[in-house]
């Protein structure tokens, strides 16, 4: 069967309130024979009117690009502000439309795209999987044979804070960090401390396949099942330290990426406390151990501060935002800088650096907007495992 030509796509979005619970849907239609051939609602969160209009569209265009790439399309909205905005009579001012029209224009760049407004009336369609978007609070789609399914996950900005409590005004790009510790090595099957210098272990046969796990559940990202929902890894980032880059290069083979290292995001520095067991620190150090508890600024002997170690990590986090402004990396490393990221994006105090759990091979997502923005998917997720 011939892919058709020709594409109509009807978008449209709506906000409860204004900001408030909003939801997009978007049809496409076979303009030739007049034929309905994909339908998607999807629940935004809480946004507004022209957020959710334009996630509409990028909706409409990812779908009718993945039925041909090559199809002449016709957009019909009855947004006015959208249609004048992508057509180019009408200049975007408003920060957080400003990021939303360069996805779409990048979009439909080298395409043959036309922009039509239309009466609302006439925009029944969409208009209708935009409401049942509002009303089931979730996503719903029938979708080409070979375009990507997403997963059903609710209350979720793709392009913005999903809390309408956020601060407005972002216009930071983007950046997806996806956290993967490690797999374990037999000091970490032993419950010895390994940190940043030691014995420096390679994984065990149980952190290759923690490992190929992971692997795994990131080449869903952006295809299917609960990772569907973000966008597909861009690149991979690992510390120095040879647990952490065999296990990036697991990752790396799945996704055919290359690794890049990052020596600020090595894991902390232990001293001399290296290759023991907590027990035996406590027993040949008592004192140092007692005071470096919940300590900022005691390290130990021959090791890294708290404070120290922060002030690294937090570099790691600029330098990756830098170098993959507006794409999803994925970051190896190890539990302290793990919790060290948690803890920027949740502006927390040093308590952040003992409280969250980090499993072997579990990952933990942030979303940045360089510094003007943060937000927290998940922390430790471990199903894949």
């Amino acid at each position: 069967m011939s892919l058709p030509q020709n594409l109509i796509i009807e978008a449209d979005g709506g906000s409860r309130g204004n900001p408030g619970p909003a939801g997009s849907g978007a049809v496409v239609i076979d303009a030739d024979t007049g034929l309905v051939i994909a339908e998607i609602a999807r629940f935004i969160g809480v946004a507004t009117n022209n957020v959710a209009e334009y996630v509409a569209l990028q909706a409409g265009l990812e779908a009718a690009f993945a039925i041909n790439a090559e199809a002449r399309v016709l957009v019909r909205m009855d947004s006015k502000l959208v249609i004048e905005q992508m057509s180019g009579g009408w200049k975007i001012k408003h920060p957080d439309m400003i990021q939303l029209g360069a996805q779409v224009q990048k979009l439909v760049a080298g395409k043959v795209v036309r922009w039509m407004w239309i009466p609302r009336e006439d925009n029944s369609k969409a208009d209708a999987l935009a409401n049942k978007a509002m009303d089931d609070r979730a996503d719903s789609s029938t979708v080409p044979r070979n375009s990507k399914p997403k997963s059903g996950v609710a209350e979720f900005n793709h392009e913005l804070p999903s809390s309408v409590r956020a601060p407005g005004g972002v216009t930071e790009p983007l950046t997806t960090i996806v956290l993967v510790r490690h797999g374990r090595t037999h000091l970490t099957e032993s419950k010895r401390i390994s940190g940043r210098g030691g014995e420096n272990p390679q994984l065990s046969a149980l952190g290759r396949e923690d490992a190929t796990a992971a692997a795994n559940a990131l080449s869903q990202f952006g295809q299917t099942g609960s990772w569907a929902h973000l966008k597909p890894i861009d690149a991979i980032v690992a510390s120095p330290v040879a647990r952490t880059h065999e296990t990036a290069n697991i990752i790396g083979a799945k996704l055919g990426l290359d690794v890049a290292t990052n020596e600020n995001i090595a894991e902390i520095s232990f001293g001399d406390w290296d290759g023991h067991t907590n027990e035996e620190v406590f027993e040949l150090w008592p004192e140092q151990f007692a005071a470096w508890q919940g300590s900022w600024t005691v390290a130990p002997p021959a090791g890294e501060s708290l404070e120290e170690f922060d002030a690294r990590i937090l570099e790691g986090l600029a330098s990756i935002q830098k170098l993959h402004a507006g794409k999803t990396v994925a970051v190896v490393s190890h539990v302290m800088p793990i919790r060290g990221f948690v803890r920027a994006a949740m502006d927390a105090g040093i308590a952040a650096y003992w409280r969250p759990s980090i499993a072997p091979c579990s990952i933990t997502v942030l979303r940045f907007w360089g510094n003007q923005a943060a937000e927290v998917l998940c922390v430790n997720a471990t199903s894949h495992l």
